[in-house]
């Protein structure tokens, strides 16, 4: 998974050091009620879609941008969701990064599901009622996306 070229260059200036970056992740939803999930390279788990948004970017084209190419599916980014904080977090090579991480409710649009670059292993849709093993807040993130009241969920 190749390191964004803004991180690069902070990276060059600050080492290894703590960073904090904003983030997003989608909850993608099709027709069917199915959530849309992808098998990480680089831990083997099974997880939302999620990435990074660049300089300047604003987040819910990000998150567009993040699907896209990651699992070729085309989505509408209907709601945000939740906002929380993810770290800190060390990385094999020493780099210590948080995760300022808004979390979207999407809905599928176009596209066949698939692996579409090297950060993931697999991609598929799953029944909500036989989701693979996942990190409690993703699975919180789908059964709120599931109900989802239009009250965004975050720490007090």
């Amino acid at each position: 998974m190749p390191t964004p070229e803004f991180v690069v260059a902070l990276r060059e200036k600050i080492g290894h050091d703590p960073l904090w970056l904003p983030g997003v992740g989608g909850v993608v939803l099709d027709d069917d009620g199915r959530v849309l999930l992808g098998q990480r390279a680089d831990n083997g788990r099974w997880a939302i879609i999620t990435g990074m948004v660049d300089p300047g970017e604003q987040p819910a084209v990000a998150l567009r941008r993040e699907v896209e190419e990651e699992t070729g599916v085309v989505v509408e980014v209907e709601s945000l969701l939740a906002t929380g904080v993810d770290g800190p977090i060390t990385f094999p090579n020493g780099d210590v990064c948080t995760f300022l991480t808004l979390e979207f409710r999407c809905r599928w649009v176009s596209g066949t599901a698939r692996v579409n670059d090297d950060e993931s292993l697999d991609v598929r849709w799953f029944p909500p009622n036989a989701l693979p093993p996942l990190k409690p807040r993703h699975l919180a993130l789908i059964r709120q996306a599931e109900a989802f009241d239009g009250v965004t969920r975050f720490i007090r």
